[in-house]
């Protein structure tokens, strides 16, 4: 919104003054963390109560004379949008602001935090306390508004259902600890693995929303299930299908438990290292074939997106150049575009209930963000981004690429890191020889970024070669950690074992050159004590004379 629409909406505010779900305040100069978590916990909750999309915290208003007197609150734009990233971190389900707004009226500075309803079904919490509203006042969601909100979608949610005769014998031990792992990944910052190790099942299970009155929910298996229990699910199909398509064939089906099989069906996919040589450079880059966060964010929105009542397997087809996600169930709140551009909030779930769990043990947010990062992902990467196919009634496909399109659209983005995405959007689509809007040609042409006539656009090859460092940046560019865990990762299962010598020569020369030898040799450390803590290397040696195989 513009300023004028600002102070419009803040005048209606101020007409129906505070209620349920608007609350203002003073806030001359600082105004506490927690408190501000506490009220968008009870606005939300009420929100989603009431069946209106969002509510309203605002500070700069004097609450007696119910007039602007401005407030002084994170003046620094920079501070003021990180406090999104500070509610995200302690909500349960993760969740924050739909926007933070800075109304510069003539009476003082007005900040207007605009805050999404709960999603249906799934009530929003402040580090582990649920908040509700009465009249003005901020009090404890009590159990029965919680039954109301949990009780929106528990009829027609299919994986809220418990499964008839399932005991925690049908969980997997694996799994299991597992689970508990990626719980603690959550909510590091105010829990530990050996408090959570030490709680009992059935208190793990409430914990992570798993299970609903102490029994076992359809939930609980898809995640956490045996193989051998998946019958209790039937006719529903719970099913993963790796399938490979080119001049050799192979397929391979995965069944329970998902939070699992999800990383044994990534490991089926061929992630080849990629080179890409820059415009007039000896040096090319180097990037795997596939992200695996990027795949398995693609993967996890399949299986919580899936329609499973249509008795059908989420499906990853592997071609030469890509990957086809497909999974049953029309796209279920908005369109692909609108998350893209990071303006929407999803507030419905099709499997409210399997979102809150999946949210749980870190495989999912519940903000919407998946599909942005995914686009950011592949951009940082130099690819194409993903195109979802919505065109099958009743199917959802996406396409991952694993390959250059365009080498002038690659080189441009090894050259210009800093492009906004919706630019790289839009070049993208050029790349693909697809329309773009004029207002985006315009802008684009200017920035020298592309070249011809309408509808004939195509990517500059002129703007990479103004510059003679792209070698010299590339040698800086760091990895994820992740890409050098995986390289430890395959040579142990090819080698069986290794010295910290081999893992040196292994990592030393793909480590950013802006790193020195002793800097490259502690990061290498670090990453082999993240694996050793995860439990996925263990050292058969010494600790003078280390050798590293797989944890069993």
């Amino acid at each position: 919104m513009n300023q004028s629409e600002l102070k419009a909406a803040l005048e209606r505010l101020i007409v129906t003054w505070e209620n349920e779900v608007v609350e203002f305040k003073q806030a001359n100069n600082d105004y506490d963390t927690d408190k501000i978590g506490e009220y968008f916990s009870a606005l939300s909750n009420e929100a989603n109560l009431r069946g209106i999309e969002r509510s309203w915290l605002v500070f700069g208003i004097n609450n007696k004379t119910r007039t602007v007197v401005g407030t002084n609150y994170r003046l620094n734009p920079e501070q003021l949008q990180g406090l999104k990233h500070q509610i995200a971190q302690n909500t349960d389900p993760s969740i924050t602001f739909r926007n933070i707004h800075v109304l510069n009226d003539e009476q003082g500075r007005v900040v207007l935090f605009e805050i999404p309803a709960a999603p249906r079904g799934i009530p929003i919490a402040w580090k582990g306390h649920y908040y509700a509203r009465a009249g003005e006042s901020r009090v404890s969601l009590g159990l029965d508004k919680q039954d109301d909100i949990r009780q929106q979608t528990l009829a027609t949610d299919w994986t809220a259902q418990a499964v008839p005769g399932a005991t925690s014998e049908d969980l997997d031990e694996t799994a299991l600890r597992r689970a508990r792992e990626f719980f603690v990944q959550k909510y590091a910052n105010r829990i530990t693995l050996q408090e959570v190790m030490g709680w009992p099942l059935a208190t793990f299970l409430e914990r992570a929303h798993l299970t609903q009155d102490g029994q076992i929910t359809r939930a609980t298996l898809l995640l956490l299930g045996k193989a051998e229990s998946a019958w209790r699910l039937s006719p529903h199909l719970a099913q993963l299908t790796w399938s490979l398509e080119g001049p050799e064939r192979a397929y391979e089906h995965f069944g329970l438990p998902f939070l699992l099989n999800t990383t044994q069906l990534y490991q089926r996919i061929r992630n080849i290292q990629l080179r890409i040589l820059p415009q007039n450079e000896l040096l090319p880059v180097e990037v795997p074939k596939y992200d695996q966060r990027i795949v398995l964010e693609a993967l996890h929105n399949c299986i919580v997106h899936q329609d499973y009542s249509r008795n059908a397997r989420v499906v990853v087809q592997e071609l030469p150049d890509r990957l086809v996600f497909a999974n049953e169930g029309n796209f279920f709140d908005g369109l692909p575009d609108e998350y893209i551009e990071g303006t929407k909030v999803p507030r419905r779930y099709r499997n409210p209930f399997l979102a809150q769990a999946m949210a749980e043990l870190n495989m999912i947010d519940t903000m919407g963000y998946g599909i942005r990062d995914m686009y950011n992902g592949q951009a940082r990467r130099y690819f194409p981004l993903p195109d979802y196919d919505l065109s099958t009634p009743g199917a959802v496909k996406m396409t991952l690429y694993g390959s250059v399109i365009d080498i002038a659209y690659s080189r441009l983005l090894i050259q210009k890191t800093d492009l906004p995405l919706t630019d790289v959007l839009a070049l993208d689509r050029v790349q693909k020889k697809l329309s773009i809007p004029d207002e985006a040609a315009a802008r684009l042409r200017k920035a020298g970024l592309i070249e011809g006539r309408k509808p004939n656009y195509f990517v500059s090859a002129e703007v990479a070669k103004a510059t003679a460092s792209v070698a010299d940046y590339l040698r800086t560019r760091a990895q994820d950690d992740d890409y050098y865990a995986k390289l430890i990762i395959d040579y142990l299962t090819l080698k069986g074992s290794a010295s910290r010598a081999d893992i040196n020569s292994l990592l030393m020369g793909k480590l950013s050159d802006a790193l020195d030898e002793k800097q490259k040799d502690k990061k290498i450390s670090n990453l082999l004590t993240n694996l050793r803590r995860k439990e996925r290397i263990c050292n058969t040696g010494s600790r003078g004379h280390p050798v590293w195989r797989l944890a069993e």
